[in-house]
């Protein structure tokens, strides 16, 4: 029996066989350390500065559609939808935590002994109602219904009354496996069974 011996053309090249590359790790979508993470908060404080800017809508409006665009931005560009626990680590581990940032900054602005500064005060406040909403239920566009995320990527990102034809629902961190539909939504392609409006995934 003959042994194999390495062709003439890469012995006299001395080149090597290239290692096989190592599968990548999967990367957790919403991680708060992850790319999709930073992209969001970068994307939401350009939002947000523009349309501090530029709108003359109530400061309640304003912060719905800041919600909304969030959101939108959120719909990974080559999924269908995502998973219920997906949606929760997106709020949990991005929304809710979207403020930190600055607050640690005006923490850190401040003297010590002095009180905080209105902006912390205000922030700190927010993040501590949306923590008690997520625990009771927040609501949220309902990214785990394909036909919805098919609607909800034709938004233009302006036009506050296209929001309706979305279905929406409710999601909180005490019973993390139970949805329920808040709203159905006006487009035609989600009429949903009225025994839709309440699912528990843990079954």
């Amino acid at each position: 029996m003959v042994a194999a011996t390495a062709s003439p053309t890469a012995a006299a090249s001395g080149t090597k066989p290239k290692p096989k590359k190592q599968p990548a790790k999967k990367e957790k979508i919403f991680h708060p350390e992850s790319r999709k993470a930073g992209q969001l908060a970068r994307t939401q404080l350009r939002k947000s500065k523009l349309a501090d800017a530029k709108t003359k809508r109530g400061r309640k409006n304003l912060a719905l559609v800041d919600k909304y665009v969030f959101f939108f931005h959120a719909i990974p560009p080559e999924a269908e939808s995502i998973t219920l626990d997906q949606l929760h680590e997106l709020v949990r581990d991005v929304w809710l935590t979207r403020h930190d940032p600055e607050i640690e900054q005006e923490r850190a602005a401040r003297r010590k002994g002095r009180p905080q500064s209105a902006r912390e005060f205000a922030l700190e406040q927010i993040k501590q109602q949306e923590l008690e909403e997520y625990r009771t239920g927040i609501e949220v566009p309902d990214l785990t219904h394909p036909a919805n995320v098919a609607v909800f990527r034709r938004w233009d990102e302006m036009e506050a009354a296209y929001i309706d034809l979305l279905r929406f629902i409710r999601i909180s961190s005490e019973k993390p496996d139970l949805l329920v539909v808040s709203r159905p939504g006006k487009h035609a392609s989600l009429k949903q069974k009225a025994d839709d409006s309440v699912m528990d995934t843990s079954a």
